[in-house]
């Protein structure tokens, strides 16, 4: 493969699985890059715990980077509770350091702060606060913070703007294929906007079309949406040399409507682009529903079909890697 391949162990989290499960699993898999998107994920930053993973995942041959969640203080995921977002992200940086990790992902925040008090706007601006705040202390440690367009958060002119204005010797972008979706952004085109700035990745397929109620989003397994995904990845590898392709395989039950016929839906989207919407309409124009698929009965039924879902994807994406 000409990729380094990677996995998120978010696709794992309902296996109940300990870190040193997940990288054994990962190792199994032919994963190269594991990547460990939450700190919860991690099982926690205690330097003992986190030299003991290092040395497991060094023992199987195995990468790291790690993540956190939201730096921005004003939106609905961030956690007050574990302190400022200086001080977490400072932590995180620290920890990075510890288990070898590039990178530290982190995340603004979802959706519905596009809405919210200040609008994205506000979010962004205490996230660049942040980010400029923790500059030197990134330096020192030879650490990049990687962003992710998350759940909707931001779409890919807003995170390039935000790169661009912390600095792009520091700051960069974990690009998330799924995620794109949810903020009306047609995946190849974020990947044409944010290929300059991209240090890892989310990479999960999707599927979109049109409803009475607006526009249909779900994720699926990769190879199994109508976004174009084998086109995606195979620009991924081309326009992000060196960078790890890692999946992050998330099949809910349910497709998130975007009900852009709603004026009062355009509140979280008043800069957006005539020309951006345009491309990701044609989507799903272009989209066909996707059957629906009964709940899953009780946890170990969920946590058996998110296991197949992930080896399902971890095949196809290896097939495609190998032609």
């Amino acid at each position: 493969m000409r990729v380094r391949f990677g996995l998120d162990v978010y696709s794992l989290r309902s296996q109940g699985w300990t870190p040193a499960e997940q990288l054994e699993y990962c190792a199994r898999q032919g994963v190269q890059v594991v990547h460990f998107s939450e700190i919860r994920l991690l099982g926690g930053l205690e330097p003992n715990h986190l030299a003991r993973v290092r040395t497991r995942a060094d023992e199987l041959g195995l990468l790291l980077e790690i993540g956190m969640r939201s730096i921005a203080a004003g939106s609905t995921i961030f956690d007050p509770s574990q302190g400022s977002a200086e001080d977490q992200l400072v932590r995180m940086i620290e920890a990075a350091g510890i288990v070898g990790s590039p990178i530290v992902r982190c995340i603004i925040g979802r959706f519905v702060d596009r809405q919210g008090p200040g609008g994205i706007e506000s979010r962004i601006a205490e996230a660049l606060d942040v980010l400029r705040r923790v500059r030197a202390r990134a330096i020192d440690a030879g650490v990049k913070i990687a962003v992710e367009n998350h759940a909707g958060d931001l779409q890919a002119r807003e995170l390039k703007h935000l790169v661009e204005a912390a600095g792009p010797d520091v700051v960069g972008v974990c690009i998330d294929s799924g995620n794109a979706l949810w903020a009306l952004d047609d995946p190849h085109a974020a990947l044409e906007t944010l290929a300059p700035y991209v240090l890892t990745s989310h990479i999960r397929d999707g599927a979109v079309w049109q409803t009475r109620e607006g526009i249909a989003v779900a994720w699926t397994r990769m190879g199994e949406g109508n976004v174009g995904i084998a086109d995606f990845v195979r620009r991924y590898v081309t326009h992000c040399p060196g960078r790890a392709l890692s999946l992050e395989i998330i099949v809910p039950d349910e497709p998130r409507i975007l009900n852009y016929r709603d004026p009062q839906f355009w509140d979280g989207y008043r800069e957006m682009r005539a020309w951006e919407f345009a491309r990701f309409l044609a989507l799903a124009d272009a989209g066909s529903p996707l059957p629906r698929q009964a709940p899953a009965a009780d946890p170990a039924t969920q946590a058996r079909r998110d296991l197949q879902h992930v080896e399902a994807s971890i095949q196809w994406t290896k097939d495609l890697l190998r032609t």
